[in-house]
């Protein structure tokens, strides 16, 4: 499996970006929950994406912990476009660029030539994440209307919809290699 690591010399820490492992699937949900905005599926969907999308997802560990996770996949309609669904980094590792690292590296071992993802407009850390890798590939990034409030159910509980959902291209991915 592909895989970077390197060591932060700030820290001193082992950083290991690797493709998932159907053992990461428990990882991955206690992550999700933990960011306390992510939308948190199943633990069983978790261990399915482990296993069916590990190629386009990753996870960070610090010293062999758990510190992050990226969940992509390709999609099926047109396989050179790399959906990413979520990004979790672990409170405790924020501020490290864990994030970066490891979208950089689901991109270059995806080849795909172009990326979406969602993003709520006050969601200024991915605007940001998503906006660096733009720049990073010397790729253009375009924001558009997607999924709007009246899409999503309301939360029976709350009463509150799910906040607008806006589509970020970034294209072309991975220019630096061709």
């Amino acid at each position: 499996m592909p895989h970077s690591a390197d060591t932060p010399a700030q820290t001193g820490e082992r950083v290991e970006i690797r493709a998932l492992e159907v053992a990461d699937g428990a990882a991955l949900w206690r992550l999700a929950a933990g960011t306390g905005v992510l939308d948190v599926n199943t633990p069983y969907a978790y261990l399915l994406w482990a296993r069916d999308f590990a190629d386009t997802s990753v996870i960070a560990l610090v010293d062999g912990r758990p510190a992050g996770f990226i969940s992509g996949y390709r999609r099926p309609d047109d396989p050179q476009t790399l959906f990413i669904w979520q990004v979790a980094v672990d409170s405790a590792f924020r501020g490290r660029r864990l994030a970066s690292r490891m979208l950089t590296d689901v991109v270059a071992r995806s080849g795909a030539s172009r990326l979406e993802t969602t993003i709520t407009a006050d969601n200024a850390a991915s605007i940001a994440l998503f906006t660096g890798l733009a720049r990073d590939q010397d790729a253009e990034i375009t924001r558009s209307d997607f999924f709007t409030e009246d899409l999503f159910p309301t939360s029976s509980e709350s009463g509150e919809a799910h906040a607008a959902e806006d589509l970020y291209t970034v294209t072309p991915l991975n220019a630096q290699q061709a």
